[in-house]
C-alpha cells in the first residue's frame, strides 16, 4: 500500500482529541496531556474521550507531504519560485498575496512547470481573473461617467441660478430706482409746502 493512502487511512480513523473537562468555561480547547491523580483520560479508561498518542501519527517519510505527495513551499513573490525543485516540490500561494500579484506568480509557475497546490485549475483562476478585471473597469468607467453627469447638472443649475439672480438684480434695481425717483418727487413736494 501506498504510504499517502496508509496516511489517508490513519487519519480518517483519527479522533478529535478534546481537552479534559472542556465543559467548563475557563478550559480552552487546546489539547494539553491529562496529569491528573484519579484522571480517567489518562487511565484510558473505556467510554472516557481518546488520548493522544503515536499511533495517530502519519508514516515518517510523508509527514509533512501535500496529499499529492510533493514538498510544500509557500510563495509570496516570483523569486521565491527559483529556488523549487518541480519534481520534488509545489508551491503554495500564501493567502496574504494581492490579486495581481498572484496573477504574475501562476503565469511565471505556469511557465516553470511548477504546480500550484491551491489551485486546482491555473487556466480557469486566470481566466476569471480577466473576467473580473474587465467587469472592474466596466464599474469604473460607469462611475466616472455619472460624476461628469452630475458636475455638469449642477453647472447647468449653478448657471441657471446666476441667471435668475441678475433678473432677479435687475427686478430690483428697477424697483429701487422707482422708489428713489418717488421719494425724491416726494421732497419736492414737501419743499414746495
Amino acid at each position: 500500500m501506498n504510504l499517502l493512502e496508509l496516511r489517508k487511512q490513519i487519519k480518517g480513523k483519527k479522533p478529535k482529541f478534546v481537552r479534559q473537562d472542556l465543559k467548563k468555561k475557563r478550559v480552552s480547547k487546546n489539547w494539553r496531556r491529562p496529569r491528573g491523580i484519579d484522571s480517567k483520560l489518562r487511565l484510558k479508561l473505556k467510554g472516557h474521550a481518546k488520548k493522544v498518542s503515536i499511533g495517530y501519527g502519519s508514516p515518517k517519510k510523508v509527514k509533512g507531504l501535500h496529499k499529492s505527495g510533493l514538498k510544500v513551499v509557500f510563495v509570496s513573490s516570483p523569486a521565491d519560485l527559483d529556488g523549487i525543485n518541480k519534481e520534488k516540490e509545489g508551491a503554495i500561494i500564501k493567502g496574504s498575496v494581492g490579486l495581481r500579484k498572484k496573477v504574475e506568480l501562476v503565469n511565471k509557475a505556469k511557465e516553470k512547470g511548477i504546480k500550484i497546490l491551491n489551485l486546482k485549475d491555473p487556466d480557469q483562476f486566470l481566466k476569471c481573473v480577466v473576467e473580473l478585471m474587465k467587469k472592474k473597469k466596466e464599474e469604473k468607467r460607469k462611475i466616472a461617467e455619472k460624476k461628469e453627469k452630475k458636475a455638469k447638472q449642477l453647472k447647468e443649475k449653478a448657471k441657471k441660478k446666476e441667471e435668475k439672480g441678475e433678473l432677479a438684480d435687475k427686478i430690483k434695481s428697477e424697483e429701487e430706482r422707482k422708489e428713489e425717483e418717488k421719494m425724491e418727487k416726494d421732497k419736492l413736494l414737501t419743499k414746495r409746502t
